[in-house]
């Protein structure tokens, strides 16, 4: 078990239940003893800290342990950036479903993050998608998802004409509302809503869900998370689609333009506190139905 001495503190903004809650968490570890560093952004919201400020690649660099407080989406934004220096990321959810960030802001909070830094947890290795747009060969831009990668009209209401290939095989000409690119941590994220299977995240594979697509038959795939995706859009059809990645970064793209979308080399290094049960995640966020006992 790795020693968490610097923690780095991550908040959402425009939340005074997370400020709340991350000024609370400071305190507690701060009276432990252990070096508690801010994130900038969430730093000038919380004047009076009294606590070392970083860049979240600064927190990357010198953190033991990153704790996000807020929901998927903030964890979704510092997943992206801290990935690549392997620093362990924990989340406190102070957002809606908590598929990412499950412990819970409450009475034991502080209890149930010093059992983490006392070693009780369970690590789990996260793989992010790497996209890159080319035009007429030349790259043009590029972005990183911990969920998904989409394909989508942007602001226009109109279907989008594309040719998929997986590992250099054509696939087929597809005319849909888009497509989802996820990984298994996006499988119950947007995917899922768009009628995705929801995979284990210890699955190294990828699924491929059409949105709303102009074909009955044209149906979820799952492939090898090692595969190369390639779409084409349809240079002919004259629409401007757009890439977003986790639903935060997007990139225009134009006609004839190819959006190839490969795992990134490096993996988020997720904590969870012991205990922790993906299908008891899926039973309580999703709804399940319980009668084990009863």
């Amino acid at each position: 078990m790795e020693e968490f001495r610097n923690i780095g503190l991550i908040g959402r903004l425009n939340s005074n239940k997370v400020i709340d809650t991350i000024r609370r968490l400071a305190r507690y570890l701060i009276d432990e003893g252990y070096h508690t560093i801010l994130d900038d952004r969430i730093a000038e919201v919380m004047p009076g800290h009294g606590m070392q400020v970083s860049n979240v690649n600064m927190l990357g660099e010198i953190c033991d342990l990153v704790i996000v407080v807020g929901g998927d989406g903030s964890l979704l934004g510092a997943a992206r950036a801290l990935a690549k220096f392997n620093t362990p990321v924990l989340g406190i959810n102070r957002g809606r479903l908590g598929f990412l960030t499950d412990i819970s802001p409450d009475d034991e909070m502080c209890e149930a993050v010093q059992a983490v830094l006392d070693g009780e947890y369970i690590e789990e290795r996260r793989f992010l998608l790497d996209a890159e747009i080319k035009r007429d060969g030349n790259p043009i831009g590029s972005a990183t998802g911990l969920n998904d990668v989409v394909l989508h009209p942007g602001k226009s209401a109109r279907m989008i004409a594309f040719d998929l290939y997986i590992e250099g095989q054509f696939v087929y000409h597809l005319r849909s509302d888009g497509l989802i690119v996820s990984t298994p941590t996006g499988s119950t994220a947007y995917a899922l809503s768009g009628g995705g299977p929801i995979m284990h995240p210890r699955l190294d594979a990828l699924v491929l869900v059409p949105m709303f697509p102009h074909t009955l038959s044209s149906r979820p795939i799952v492939v090898d998370g090692k595969a190369e995706v390639k779409i084409v859009v349809d240079a002919s059809q004259g629409l401007y689609p757009t890439i977003s990645c986790d639903g935060q970064t997007h990139i225009p793209c134009a006609p004839g333009d190819s959006i190839t979308i490969r795992k990134k080399a490096h993996k988020l290094k997720l904590i969870h506190p012991k205990g922790h049960n993906f299908y008891e995640i899926c039973r309580t966020k999703l709804g399940w139905s319980s009668n084990l006992g009863d």
